[in-house]
């Protein structure tokens, strides 16, 4: 794929993607992806990744499903062993193919996935719920009681 400077376009049904599927709320919709294989001018065999889906995470604010578009789009170094990774440029990230050179598509989108979503997943629309942003009356009154005069206590001790 390399040296013929491949290049695959297309789309995947999230629920295909086992890994990916149990790190989301639902798995409808589907993965658009382009890969696209070369050599750089240092002969570094490479495997450009294009990918986008709307993921159905659960937001830890609301605790309700909400949909995050997300795309990917990176550079992998194609490597045979670890080793070779400090011979990358900087703009790659690594891939370890197998000793045959052999790769599945669909597992690299699915890694690219993953690495992107969020760690603490948040609905940027959402908004905490009215019973933890709303001051409470009876604890407001007696913050004022005690805020009025803090020596108060001293006072008292000192008589």
């Amino acid at each position: 794929m390399v040296s013929a400077r491949r290049s695959f376009e297309g789309t995947l049904p999230i629920a295909s993607l086992r890994r990916l599927g149990e790190a989301l709320a639902g798995t409808d919709g589907e993965v658009s992806f382009a890969l696209d294989f070369g050599r750089d001018d240092l002969g570094t065999s490479y495997v450009d990744v294009r990918a986008s889906a709307p993921l159905t995470l659960i937001c830890q604010r609301s605790l309700e499903p909400f949909v995050l578009p997300v795309a990917v789009q990176t550079r992998l170094g194609l490597i045979s062993q670890e080793r070779d990774e400090a011979g990358l440029p900087p703009d790659c990230e690594p891939l370890l193919v197998a000793e045959d050179g052999r790769l599945r598509p669909a597992d690299v989108i699915e890694d690219e996935l993953l690495l992107a979503l969020p760690l603490v997943p948040v609905n940027p629309d959402s908004r905490l719920p009215d019973e933890v942003t709303s001051p409470d009356p009876a604890q407001d009154h007696a913050e004022s009681e005690r805020s009025e005069n803090p020596f108060a206590v001293l006072r008292e001790l000192k008589k």
